[in-house]
């Protein structure tokens, strides 16, 4: 149905013209790009109609840009009704690119609605370009001066494309619909629209494509690295008052109704790649340090890097064109298989390979091969990547490390210590032949439970109790336990191991050693006899003795005579800190502070007091008098480790009775305190 001037006249004074908002999304993150904005003719008889249908009436009618105008306007007023910027495209006509007052008119009706020009797209049909492309330019700068972003619509359908696209300083490249909507049952134009999306790409433009309408066509168009599109996958052109809903649903759901499975490969368009990304993947290609090469449907050579061509021998140059059996003969049986596997869709990797070079055997290399089919926008395998890593030096590396385990089996036969392996059921699955030499039992009956059968009675429960805490619970063994020898003789050894973990946390076996410990307890047990003498020695002294760890300052030692004179203000765990409050009183009637303590004195400055005459204040509110002698104690290297304080009573002897509260009768002891954390010295 055509239409007059009549009509669209009619039609502006009755408001009837309105914009319809189409979403763009991103296909790499399904994220919505922004919004087409559309015209729509809501007539009062006839319904909706199509721009087709009335834009040839207003153009004949020179109401071209009172539309323009009105679609504009309401679409700046209804993106900021939404209160957030929305990126939104709009066509011009061909008539209105020649029009010098164009950007005047497109920036008022910016300023009206509140809208940044900046989130502003022109699409340009290729037709509008070619009356006038001197007079387009100037237009086209304008506008960009304005801040707008130019699109090349419908590219590939009009006349001389690549001259606009030099002429103009384009944006953004738009994919005809006729070419997307063909594209997954025609080569052809698959071919066309990769083409395009990779000349756009090569020239920094993004590309979008129109009319997307499945999930198929959509996953082909993200695989050949088209950024935007836009179709009724995504949506239908909208009203404004749905524009809210639209957002929410798009940003909510991703926009993304077609995407590639995560480990599904994505189809290789080779046509799309762009001269940059090229270049770039020409550098990778010869910089990796493994031989790659690209075999198309025939096994000829389409490409290789420089490491390939050492790998077979034979210079680069001499392998363009020319097959694999042509190249490398000898090799070629073996490896032919693989590579038609790969042109059946097959992915193999991980063939090792020794690439024989003339009759020669002994020395030849060896390489870890994979075969990669590369598939065209369609899914088409139309070739097999090739990829090399020379693994020689790694099988040197095994053969020394073999070599090297060897040394250490040797090594592990001639320690001291006899390392075993238990399995998760706590058994012994391997031992040190050592254990042998130890102990008089062969290690074959020693494997498994053969060990305990040497064990003491008395040792065999706590040995089990350790292993099995190790195999349930991940604790480490440290145990000692006797065992008998051939001649009858009991021995000790000290078992010390490790869990291994599995990946679920799951002991699966323990590692560790065990050693001969008889005479090292045999030491330690004499040095316990003479340790309990010297604290009866210690007891029977009547001075005082107080020693103190010069690490923390705490008090490790009273004898029973330094109690009795401090009457149990002094103890075992104190800190010095603590004991210089007793607030020892000089003769000369001053009050030391706790550093002038003389065992404070002794461990922090290594100061050797004698005779020093002091009274305190016991708990009872009575003064004793007391002489007091330090002396610090260094170990061999001459670092100071504590020291010694010794007390003398001046009070007259009253008797034990008199002297020693009940507080004291519990203390009168040697008084040892274990080492830990102490508070530091004041």
């Amino acid at each position: 149905m055509s239409f007059d001037e009549t009509d669209v006249r009619l039609a502006f004074a009755e408001g009837e013209f309105f914009p319809v908002f189409q979403p763009l999304v991103e296909f790499r993150t399904g994220q919505l790009a922004g919004f087409e904005v559309l015209a729509r003719w809501k007539h009062g008889k006839l319904g909706g109609i199509v721009p087709d249908a009335f834009i040839p009436a207003l153009e004949r009618a020179g109401q071209i840009d009172q539309l323009t105008q009105t679609i504009l306007k309401r679409a700046f007023s209804d993106a900021d009704a939404l209160g957030q910027r929305i990126p939104l495209h709009i066509n011009i006509s061909p008539l209105q690119l020649v029009d010098f007052e164009l950007p005047g008119r497109i920036a008022e009706a910016a300023a009206q609605g509140k809208f940044s020009l900046e989130a502003l797209t022109i699409e340009i049909t290729e037709s509008a370009l070619v009356d006038d492309l001197l007079r387009a330019q100037a237009v086209a700068q304008e506008l960009k001066a304005l801040g707008c972003r130019l699109a090349l619509d419908d590219f590939g359908t009009g006349y001389s494309s690549l001259k606009h696209l030099n002429a103009l300083p384009f944006d953004e490249l738009k994919v005809d619909r006729g070419f997307v909507s063909s594209m997954t049952e025609q080569r052809d134009s698959r071919k066309i629209v990769a083409s395009v999306v990779g000349l756009g790409q090569s020239l920094g433009l993004t590309t979008v494509a129109e009319g997307v309408e499945t999930a198929e066509q959509a996953n082909m168009l993200r695989s050949i690295g088209c950024e935007l599109g836009q179709g009724w996958l995504f949506g239908k052109p909208v009203p404004a008052e749905q524009l809210a809903e639209v957002i929410g649903r798009l940003r909510r759901e991703g926009a993304m109704h077609a995407t590639l499975p995560v480990d599904q490969n994505p189809i290789i368009g080779l046509e799309a790649l762009p001269a940059q990304r090229l270049a770039q993947l020409q550098a990778i290609y010869d910089g990796v340090p493994v031989g790659i090469c690209f075999l198309d449907r025939n096994l000829r050579y389409v490409s290789l890097n420089r490491q390939l061509a050492q790998m077979n021998g034979v210079p680069a140059a001499a392998h363009s064109g020319k097959t694999v059996a042509e190249v490398i003969p000898i090799v070629f049986p073996r490896v032919e298989p693989f590579i038609r596997r790969a042109m059946q869709g097959e992915p193999i990797s991980g063939v090792e390979i020794q690439r024989l070079r003339g009759n020669e055997v002994g020395g030849s290399p060896v390489v870890i091969a994979s075969y990669q089919p590369a598939y065209d926008e369609a899914g088409e395998v139309v070739g097999v990547s090739v990829a090399l890593m020379d693994i020689t030096g790694r099988k040197r590396t095994e053969e020394a490390l073999r070599e090297s385990e060897n040394h250490y089996r040797h090594m592990v036969q001639l320690s001291p210590h006899v390392p075993w392996v238990l399995d998760a059921m706590g058994e012994v699955k391997e031992a040190s032949p050592r254990w042998e030499s130890v102990t008089g039992q062969p290690l074959g009956d020693a494997l498994g439970d053969g060990w305990m059968r040497m064990v003491h009675p008395d040792d065999v429960a706590p040995t089990r109790r350790a292993i099995e805490n190790a195999i349930h619970h991940g604790d480490s063994i440290d145990i000692e336990y006797r065992v008998q020898r051939p001649d009858g003789e009991w021995i000790w050894m000290r078992s010390r191991g490790s869990p291994r973990f599995g990946p679920s946390g799951e002991v699966i076996s323990v590692y560790g050693v065990v050693e001969e410990v008889h005479r090292h307890r045999q030491i330690s047990e004499e040095l316990e006899a003479c340790h309990t003498e010297l604290i009866a020695a210690v007891n029977a002294v009547p001075i005082g003795i107080v020693l103190s760890d010069a690490r923390d300052g705490t008090v490790f030692m009273v004898n029973p005579e330094a109690q009795r004179i401090f009457r149990g203000m002094v103890f075992a765990g104190q800190t010095l800190a603590e004991c210089g409050r007793l607030k020892l009183t000089r003769t000369d009637g001053g009050v030391d502070e706790p550093a002038q303590v003389p065992l404070v004195r002794a461990i922090l400055h290594g100061e050797t007091v004698e005779g020093m005459q002091a009274r305190f204040r016991h708990r009872d509110g009575t003064e004793s008098a007391v002489e007091l002698s330090s002396k610090s104690i260094r170990a061999d290297s001459g670092v100071l480790v504590g020291g010694i304080m010794l007390v003398q009573s001046m009070e007259p002897d009253k008797g034990s009775a008199e002297r020693t509260s009940e507080e004291d009768q519990t203390q009168r002891h040697f008084q040892v305190q274990p080492s830990g954390d102490r508070l530091p010295v004041e």
